[in-house]
């Protein structure tokens, strides 16, 4: 059974792989973040394509994103299983750190945009090629995040913790975070 103090405690709550691929396979948005000239955090919400272990999406070159990343290609992508998706998704989050590639060739525009239109409208034909033709502008561009590392939790997982049904087996190990900075931050705060 969870102890009062373990709500503080999350690390222990990790998305398994194949939670993280249905996840990124399931939700329909994400959030792409990027550091500006002057190091400021910025982000803007994307529809996307997870394929082959990596987010795909796409903006207008002339967009202030593309010459940012350009410059710096570290980018996170976070993503939830609680807005806009399925039911059936994952509930919790999954924020990916990851190294942008643009890609401005021809067959990789065409498969990307065929994938993101068929995941907007995948029961839509005549909606899937308004959303394809859309997108097919000489303007855009097509970036591939390959991811470095995870950040989640599995909000079932906390669920199933608290309410004393979760099995050990199924906990990650605890993080940094949750060891030594949270002792340090108790202690400085006269909660030790």
């Amino acid at each position: 059974m969870a102890k009062a103090t373990d709500h503080e405690v999350v690390s222990i709550y990790p998305f398994s792989d194949a939670q993280i691929n249905e996840l990124m396979t399931k939700a329909p948005e994400c959030v792409l973040m990027w550091s500006t000239k002057d190091h400021w955090p910025v982000g803007v919400v994307h529809s996307f394509v997870w394929h082959d272990g990596k987010v795909w999406l796409t903006f207008a070159n002339h967009r202030h994103r593309a010459a940012a990343i350009r410059r710096d290609p570290r980018v996170s992508v976070a993503i939830t299983g609680r807005t806009l998706a399925p039911d059936d998704t994952p509930k919790g989050q999954a924020t990916m750190k990851g190294r942008a590639v643009f890609h401005e060739d021809r067959a990789t525009k065409e498969w990307f945009y065929r994938a993101l239109s068929k995941k907007q409208s995948p029961n839509d034909p005549v909606g899937e090629q308004d959303f394809y033709n859309l997108l097919d502008s000489p303007l855009r561009t097509v970036l591939e995040i390959v991811p470095e590392k995870w950040i989640t939790f599995d909000a079932g997982k906390s669920a199933r913790h608290r309410a004393g049904t979760l099995p050990e087996s199924e906990m990650g190990p605890k993080l940094n975070s949750d060891t030594e900075r949270l002792e340090a931050e108790r202690k400085q705060r006269g909660l030790a």
